[in-house]
Parts: C-alpha cells; structure tokens; sequence
C-alpha cells in the first residue's frame, strides 16, 4: 500500500517539474513576443511619424503650387479685366453706329414704304386701267370676231378651227420603223396653240436654226380643252340650219390626230353607245344631234321632221350602211353619186330613215360605224380607212305665199321648190289625210300652196392623210391608203379651183368630191375642224394639214344664200 503511494507521489512530482519546465519555456516564449511586439510598435510609431513628415511635405508644396497658381489668376484676373474695358468701350463704340445705321435704315424704310404706297397707287391705277384695256379689248375682240364672221357670211369663206391633240401614248411606241436614235429625236411636242386664233409650229432640222411659223384660224384649241369647248364654237351653225341654211362639218387631219374622237367620241375604245354614257367625252355628231332636237323642239310641234343617212366613201366607192337586205340586217350597199339636171349631187336610192329625237338617231349612226371599215396602221391601231358622211335632213312645211317678194327670191323659190320632193312621209300623209283634209274653198288653196324646204346638217369625218413609210401598211392597206391621199389631193383641188375662180371645178374627180360638191361648193355653211398631231416624227403631215386649212380659209365662195320661208301655223 504505501509504496503505491509513492509511486504516485513520485509521479506527480515529475508532471510538475515537467509543467515547470513548459511553463518557463511559455514565459520565456511570452518575452520574446512582448520584445518582438514592442519594436513592432516602434517600427509602427517610425513608420506613422515618417508618414506624417511626408504628408506635411507634401501639403506645403501643395500649398506653394496654389499660391503660385493665385499669382497667376490674379494676374490673368487684371488682364481680362482690362480686356473687359476695353471690350466695352469698344461695344458702346460699335453700338453708336450700328444705332446711328439702324436710324438710318429706318429712314430709308419709311422712304421706301412711302415710294411703296405710291407705287401701290400707281400699281392699282394701272390694274384697273389695264381690267378696263381688257374689257375693252374682249369688246373689240368680240366685235372683231363678229364682223370677221360677217366678213366670212359676204364672202361665203369657209370657217377653219383648228384643234391640237395632246401627246398619247401610242406616240412612242408608233414608227417602229424608225431608229432609236431618231425616235428619241422625234419625241418631241413641236406643234403649240399660241393664242386662241393661231398656232405656233416649230420647224428644226438637224444643224440648222429652229425656224417659229405661225398660222390663222377663226378659233384654235389647245391640248387641254374639252369636247364641250369646241362644240360652243359649233354649235350657233346649228341655228342657221333651223333658219334655212345648209351647214357641213368637216374633220381634216393626218391618221391617229383625232379625228373621230372630235367628231364622235372615244367610240373605238368600247362601242358608240357606251361613250354616250359619259356626256363630256361626246363629240360634235351626238352633240349636234341634241341641239338640233333641242330647238326643234321649241318650234310648232309638227312642223319639222328629220331624217338620217348614213355613207361612207371607200376606195372611191360610195356604200350606204343604213341599207337593209331581205331579211332586214343592216348592211353596206355600194351607190353611186349622180348630178342632177339642177347641178345638184344626190345619191339615188339612198336609205333615208326617219327620226324622232337624238336617240334614235345615235342609234343608226351607230350601226353604220360599226360597219365602217378600219384597219390597225403602225402610226394607229383603229385607222379608219373610209370617209363618212352623216347627213341630217330637215325637212320644213312652208307657205308658198311666203316663198319671196322679190325676183331674186321668187327664182330661189323655184329652184328649191325643184329640187325638194313635194311627197310627205307615210305618216305625215296619214294624218293630213284625217285632219288636216280641206273642207272649205280657202282651206282647199292654203293646202295647195303648201310646200316643202329641206335643210341638211353634213357631218363628215374624212380619212386620215397617211405617209406609207411612217404607217408601215402593204397590200390592201396600201390601196386603201392611195384612195384616201388621192380623194383628199382632190378635195384640195377643188378648193384651189374655187378659190382661183376657174371655170371648171373638177367635183367629179373623186367620188367624195361629187358627194360634198354642194357643202364645198357654197351651198352650205362650211366648217372644218383641223385635228393636228403635236409630236415631231408627224411634223410633216401637220405642216400639210394646216397648209390645207391655210387654203381652205382664202377660198371666197360668194354668199350662202338662205331659203326662204314661212312656217305654217296649225290653224291654217
């Protein structure tokens, strides 16, 4: 027992001399630590105080830099304020003057609004002078026009108005025979409407000067004026037909210048009928036909009736497109044109059909275009290839008591009493058979003395003159072409003999000569309508037409002379 404590004695014992032993190498651990800690915190204090000394440098070399730069500003500070003296004063130097400009400016504006307002002044003194200059000359012009016109009545000259087409499409894409390089040239508007009475033509050739010529008409219609335009200048020649006078409407003009589209409408595009949907498209025939049933219709009802046919001349040969066949179809019937022994043209057996109003006769005028031969040409893709001849007949109930007072009367009288059927139709006979038969002696004289007076609208639209090279056709198209230029060279002929008063006029050169000898021959009212084309590859054709129409104005055939007559009222 007793030496187990021992041994636990004696092992304590060595577990505190070792724990000494540790805790004398911890103590002397713990020494080094602390003298380790305390040079760290000199070195710390070094550190910071060489921090400090270097910080202070640094601030009083900061310090030295802002006074230098305060140096500096101050300096720049005296400059710029005497800069600012002086910049002032020269500004209030600057300011006197432009003041002293300005003033002066205002001076000169206040002039100027002065000379303005007497410049204003002036300017309406003159606007009204020049309104009243215009005024008068509208009047003057006006009665210029008026007398022109009963110039044109004495001398019985024929009335040329002329009408230029605006640039269409086709005129590009036509003359494919011609080169590019001249296409390109061609396309060119060289044809203008100066003024309402004369055109402007512009003449060039390569390597010389553009040469301006002009020419007169009684009226000239620009590219922009309506159908409606060119028929109030027709449409007073429709008075004078009601008042006993023949009229004739003529379209002259090269092929695709607008011929048929004057005369009857844009009719190809469709048909006639539907181009009567639009009334401002209409052209002079519909037209003509309204007027003419518009004032007979404010004349005693039964006084005049109307009746219509419809020709045309191809290659020289006279068809009527209103004649019927068996069965009763509309087909084209060639006539022949005779003279008769009063030196009148007439057409015998010639279909004439009875209308009563525009309709029914746009209806048959209808029928016979659409029998009107055409064929497709380079230069147009409807070339109409005949000319036609509308006629509207008026045929007036007159008193022979009234037939003219004077010889010269009485013979007119006569002659017309000659040359007018005195057979009425079926249906005037009718009723004159049921309640107009005389049942008195003087009734019985009245009725014989009644007689007849006939009054014929012509509406012609002529062929297209044609240049072969430029239209490209061949075959039956070149014959055709050849009729058309030879019965238009003798138009022409027969005008140039009128007008140099030869003995002879050679009507019956052509067959459409012989059928308009009394329009063109002065028993009418002439009119005829140019229709330029205002492209520069037609410029020869258009030269050629306003040629014609040059001549055609100087022909002087003696004064158109009017029948005369009294309308029977229904009381007699």
């Amino acid at each position: 027992m007793v030496p187990l404590r021992h041994r636990a004695s004696a092992t304590k014992e060595e577990r505190i001399v070792i724990l000494e032993t540790e805790n004398a190498a911890l103590h002397l651990k713990l020494a080094e630590y602390q003298e380790l800690a305390r040079r760290s915190t000199n070195e710390v204090l070094q550190l910071y105080f060489a921090h400090g000394q270097q910080q202070k440098l640094r601030r009083s070399s900061a310090v030295i830099q802002l006074h230098g730069a305060i140096k500096r500003l101050k300096q720049d500070l005296k400059s710029l304020h005497s800069f600012a003296l002086e910049l002032s004063k020269d500004f209030q130097r600057q300011c006197k003057t432009y003041l002293y400009r300005v003033l002066t400016a205002v001076q000169g504006i206040q002039l100027q609004n002065e000379a303005m307002q007497m410049f204003q002044i002036k300017a309406f003194d003159l606007e009204q002078s020049l309104q009243e200059v215009t005024e008068r000359y509208e009047k003057e012009k006006q009665k210029r026009r008026s007398l022109h016109n009963s110039l044109v009545e004495l001398r019985g000259n024929i009335r040329v108005h002329c009408r230029i087409r605006p640039l269409l499409p086709f005129d590009t894409a036509a003359g494919h025979l011609i080169s590019q390089d001249r296409q390109r040239n061609f396309s060119e508007k060289v044809v203008y409407a100066a003024d309402d009475e004369t055109v402007l033509v512009k003449c060039s050739r390569p390597g010389h000067a553009s040469i301006n010529k002009t020419f007169q008409f009684e009226r000239v219609y620009n590219a922009s004026e309506s159908q409606d335009t060119v028929f109030l200048d027709v449409a007073p020649l429709l008075t004078s037909l009601l008042d006993g006078y023949n009229v004739c409407i003529m379209a002259y003009g090269q092929t695709g210048s607008g011929k048929t589209y004057t005369m009857l409408g844009p009719q190809l595009e469709e048909t006639f009928a539907r181009s009567r949907e639009d009334d401002s498209e209409l052209g002079i025939i519909p037209r003509a036909s309204q007027e003419v049933f518009r004032l007979i219709s404010e004349k005693p009802p039964g006084s005049y009736w109307v009746e219509v046919s419809v020709v045309e001349v191809y290659n020289n040969e006279i068809f009527d497109l209103l004649a019927k066949d068996s069965c009763g179809k509309v087909l084209g019937v060639k006539r022949d044109v005779v003279t008769t022994r009063e030196g009148k043209s007439d057409v015998p057996l010639l279909t004439y059909e009875t209308v009563e109003n525009a309709s029914e006769f746009l209806h048959l005028v209808n029928k016979g275009v659409q029998l009107r031969v055409r064929h497709p040409t380079l230069v147009h893709a409807h070339s109409s290839r005949s000319h036609l001849v509308v006629t509207l007949t008026i045929t007036t109930i007159v008193s022979g008591d009234n037939f003219g007072t004077s010889w010269e009367d009485e013979q007119t009288s006569q002659r017309l009493h000659k040359e007018v059927s005195c057979t009425f139709p079926q249906k005037m006979r009718d009723s004159k058979s049921t309640s107009s038969r005389p049942s008195s002696p003087a009734q019985l004289e009245a009725t014989e003395k009644m007689k007849q007076v006939k009054t014929r609208l012509q509406l012609v639209d002529l062929a297209g003159s044609e240049c072969v090279g430029m239209s490209g056709v061949t075959g039956a198209a070149l014959r055709e072409t050849s009729f058309i230029n030879r019965s238009l060279s003798a138009l022409a002929d027969v005008l140039g003999a009128i007008a140099e008063q030869r003995p002879h006029v050679p009507y019956r050169n052509s067959k459409l000569t012989h059928l308009l000898q009394d329009s063109v021959g002065g028993d009418a009212k002439l009119l005829v309508m140019l229709c330029i084309s205002p492209d520069q590859k037609y410029l020869t054709e258009s030269m050629q037409s306003l040629g014609f129409g040059t001549r055609a104005r100087q022909v002087q055939r003696g004064q158109v002379r009017k029948k005369n007559f009294t309308v029977l009222s229904k009381a007699k």
